[in-house]
């Protein structure tokens, strides 16, 4: 399972990069309207995942010191303007790489029985994903290309077009 997991999240880092390589660091936070996620708060949101995700699938000795807080990146944290609170898109591009690299190295590395093993988070992410490999699963591959799909099109609403 680890492997399959592993294809998705490279497909998924790859494209990481392409979108967000040409955005100019000054418009990492540029909000073309109020209610938009840009670059700076979708690969914030995503970075700090990884570390979850590791510590999911048993490899917290992997986890990686992230330069900042999940304050301003946590599922319901709002989206804003830069107003000083986002790290610069080099940091943010850096935490996400280094993160998911992470992940993308212990993935295949783990058993199925780790994945079969119950998620051991709450509510409603337990509700949807029962198991470590569902949540893993999600986290390395829905989740990513949902909000990648966001940057994608904050590309196209401001100007920038589609990655290639």
């Amino acid at each position: 399972m680890g492997n399959i997991m592993a294809s998705s999240l490279r497909l998924s880092m790859r494209y990481a990069d392409d979108l967000t390589k040409t955005i100019p660091a000054e418009r990492f936070c540029e909000q073309p309207t109020a209610d938009t996620n840009h670059p700076a708060f979708c690969i914030g949101h995503l970075a700090i995942y990884a570390n979850s995700v590791l510590e999911m699938i048993g490899r917290a000795d992997l986890k990686v010191a992230l330069p900042f807080t999940d304050e301003h990146f946590k599922n319901g944290a709002p989206c804003v303007a830069q107003d000083g609170r986002y790290p610069s898109k080099a940091v943010l591009c850096e935490a996400f790489t280094a993160g998911w690299g992470k992940v993308l190295t212990a993935l295949p590395t783990v058993s199925d029985e780790v994945f079969s093993g119950e998620n051991p988070a709450g509510g409603g992410f337990k509700t949807s994903f029962p198991t470590i490999g569902d949540a893993v699963n999600f986290l390395c591959g829905g989740h990513q290309m949902m909000h990648l799909g966001q940057v994608s099109g904050w590309r196209r609403a401001t100007g920038l077009g589609s990655a290639h």
